[in-house]
């Protein structure tokens, strides 16, 4: 058995398992039957920024973006050129990701920008005054 690796039953090989990490983890937030679209978070002092890498595709046809109920979801499509056989480890077909926005987040003004292969969501969340207030009490 020398130069060979053994692979315990049930234990995935490593293709298998970069690929289910890449698809990512029971419970995330992608459609089923669709790729996962990697993405990158933060939240300033005025907006939610959501990046997400989507290489090769038209963001003018190929790119969905909604906010339904607090949820921003973001979809896109791309669709292999070439009808010769070929070794690819490209992803196409429909990709997905869903995002709960931050309280407050105005989705209704939210603002898209594409660069580089790189998605850039922009969502307003305006600062909320939390101030104190005080309850009366009455008699009864």
């Amino acid at each position: 058995m020398s130069g060979m690796i053994e692979r315990l039953p049930g234990w995935p090989t490593l293709p298998d398992l970069f690929g289910w990490m890449e698809a990512g983890f029971p419970g995330t937030h992608t459609a089923p039957g669709t790729h996962g679209i990697r993405v990158e978070e933060r939240l300033t002092s005025e907006a939610y920024v959501l990046r997400a890498e989507l290489p090769g595709i038209d963001p003018a046809k190929d790119v969905e973006i909604t906010v339904t109920e607090g949820v921003l979801t973001l979809r896109a499509e791309r669709t292999e050129e070439t009808t010769e056989k070929h070794h690819t480890e490209f992803r196409y077909g429909t990709f997905t990701r869903a995002v709960r926005l931050p309280a407050g987040a105005k989705g209704d003004e939210a603002t898209a920008e594409y660069k580089d292969g790189v998605l850039t969501i922009t969502v307003p969340v305006p600062e909320t005054k939390t101030g104190t207030r005080t309850i009366p009490v009455r008699l009864v």
